[in-house]
């Protein structure tokens, strides 16, 4: 070893940002277990840096005794006086040993356990640069492809965008700078490896936090995403402040803001729509632009009925499912569409098997109708005790009703029994005029 070896320590700490004091310890411990492995013992071994050759000393340190029972780890005073005219008896003399014995076997052997130290010492270091930053958007040089997995450089290491969590049909060259989500630190192979994805939703909230102060200050809030990767995305906002829209704010001015996360995201449509804590008013926001008629809610399931104009049934389902698809994950509602003149055919059903089963007349099944009551199994599964509660009915005629719904229901071939439980069913009503929806309206039957 020569004085290149200083060189070499320095290049690594600069290039990989791993400590000189760690690359040398590695190359003491290599060099300990080269030694141990091609001499087997010989006694109290000890490897040193001398940073002033660039070199790694071996010694070999023995007591001095009077008489030697080991050679090994035992040393005459006359012997040890050569070394050291100043040695002792008990005194602990070091004699340099010549590294070149130990030959290329021991030396390679010595190769790969600096090697390993320094994957090791590299991966702390990115461990500790990273482990904090999950959940973050990171922003890296894109270098190359490898089996389809997008390799991005971000300075101190290199990270990976897995094939899975790449959006199709984006392509990149080499130099182009990307954005991306960090997903995962990935400690369980030869380094720590830092997963970032560009499919994940909460991209879409970093990318809105880097654009829109008023969300870096907390004063407006993305509440959810939804995102078709590459397609198109909803995300529902909220403001803290009254006299901040937070739509407006994430828009920006003639839509500069949200222009820049569209072309990050190489163009996939955003829709921005305003949360609301009322779950109905809610998913109406989320099914624009299309129109709501009436929303029915179904809390035990929680899923939603929405009834649309016929001519905007199919902007409210979008193109394959799209937009009711979105606005379902962005709310974490399960939600049906249908258009008015379908309800109506399906009241119109309901009602009249409604006659047949509880034996009364149209004008008795519509007024159930209109308290959500669609077939006899949900008002058996209401209970009698809660469905003597309707207001304004007689409750003869209830228990009448309820009788007769009972004997309709176990009457029937148990594969025609349809039970739908109608407990925690809340109507609420969606007017066309996009005001809140409010509490009452005709149930109409599905």
């Amino acid at each position: 070893m020569n004085l290149d070896l200083n060189r070499v320590l320095e290049q690594i700490e600069k290039d990989k940002g791993i400590p000189k004091t760690s690359l040398i310890e590695a190359i003491e411990q290599a060099m300990m277990g080269a030694a141990r492995k091609k001499l087997g013992f010989v006694g109290d071994l000890e490897a040193h840096y001398n940073e002033e050759v660039g070199e790694v000393e071996l010694f070999q340190f023995r007591t001095v005794v009077e008489e030697v029972e080991d050679t090994e780890i035992e040393i005459l005073v006359k012997d040890a006086a050569v070394l050291d005219p100043d040695a002792a008896l008990g005194d602990s003399i070091g004699q340099k040993l010549n590294i070149n014995e130990l030959g290329r076997i021991a030396a390679q052997t010595a190769k790969q356990v600096i090697i390993q130290k320094l994957r090791d010492a590299e991966r702390d270091i990115v461990f500790q640069e990273y482990k904090d930053r999950v959940g973050q958007v990171i922003s890296g040089i894109f270098r190359r492809y490898e089996k389809g997995n997008l390799i991005v450089d971000l300075g101190k290491t290199e990270a990976i965008i897995p094939h899975r969590e790449l959006i199709p049909n984006e392509a990149y060259k080499a130099g182009d700078r990307i954005q991306a989500y960090f997903m995962e630190l990935n400690t369980s192979g030869k380094g720590a490896q830092v997963i970032l994805s560009r499919r994940h939703p909460h991209l879409l909230k970093g990318l809105f936090d880097m654009e829109v102060p008023e969300i870096s200050e907390e004063i407006v809030e993305i509440k959810s995403c939804a995102r078709e990767p590459g397609v198109r995305a909803k995300v529902a906002v909220y403001s803290r402040d009254g006299d901040v829209d937070p739509v407006g704010a994430c828009v920006g001015m003639k839509g500069s803001r949200v222009q820049s996360v569209v072309q990050e995201l190489r163009g996939e449509k955003i829709d921005i729509v305003l949360w609301d804590d009322d779950p109905a008013k809610f998913v109406c926001n989320a099914i624009a632009p299309a129109e709501v008629s009436k929303v029915i809610v179904k809390e035990k399931q929680r899923s939603m009925e929405i009834i649309v104009p016929d001519d905007q049934l199919s902007l409210a389902i979008g193109k394959k499912g799209q937009n009711v698809r979105l606005a379902a994950n962005l709310t974490g509602w399960s939600i049906d569409i249908y258009s008015e003149s379908k309800i109506e055919e399906l009241a119109k059903l309901a009602k009249a098997k409604l006659v047949e089963d509880l034996k009364v007349d149209e004008g008795m099944a519509t007024l159930l109708y209109s308290n959500a009551f669609r077939t006899a199994e949900e008002i058996v599964d209401l209970g009698l005790d809660e469905f003597l509660t309707i207001p304004g009915m007689d409750q003869g005629k209830l228990r009448e009703i309820f009788e007769n719904a009972s004997l309709a229901v176990t009457s029937r071939p148990p594969e025609e029994q349809v039970r739908s439980p109608r407990k925690g069913i809340i109507l609420k009503r969606a007017e066309k005029n996009n005001e809140a929806p409010t509490t009452g309206g005709d149930a109409p039957a599905v």
